[in-house]
């Protein structure tokens, strides 16, 4: 790598470090997703059990969006061509759409574990 591109070779380590830390943040949310289906399958979703796995799912991807937002901020100082960062940034937004959407959902699992708590009160 260093032959063939002389400038770029001092990004091997950080860009596989950076490559690293968003699988492994890939897995938490895959680990914390087959949590929550197995919640699902035994009827206990609206347990406060499943809030801990979707605020982990969120902390799994907030770490992965804020190393992204530092990615994109230090192609677009040092790139001389701007399509790499304007592409980055088009993923930054998805993965901030994807969040929000997460936050959306927690917001639902919260009111529906309170109203099924205060169903399983009545009952």
């Amino acid at each position: 790598m260093a032959r063939q591109s002389p400038d770029d070779a001092h990004l091997r380590w950080p860009l596989t470090a950076v490559t690293i830390f968003w699988v492994v943040c890939a897995q938490v949310v895959i680990v914390c997703i087959w949590q929550l289906l197995t919640l699902v399958r035994k009827d206990r979703i609206f347990t406060a059990g499943a809030m801990v796995w979707v605020n982990v799912i969120l902390w799994a991807i907030g770490a992965g969006w804020v190393v992204l937002l530092g990615v994109v901020g230090v192609v677009f100082v040092n790139a001389d061509d701007p399509g790499t960062g304007v592409v980055l940034a088009l993923v930054m937004g998805a993965v901030s759409v994807f969040v929000l959407l997460v936050v959306v959902l927690r917001a639902l699992l919260r009111q529906a574990t309170t109203l099924r708590t205060d169903m399983d009160a009545v009952i």
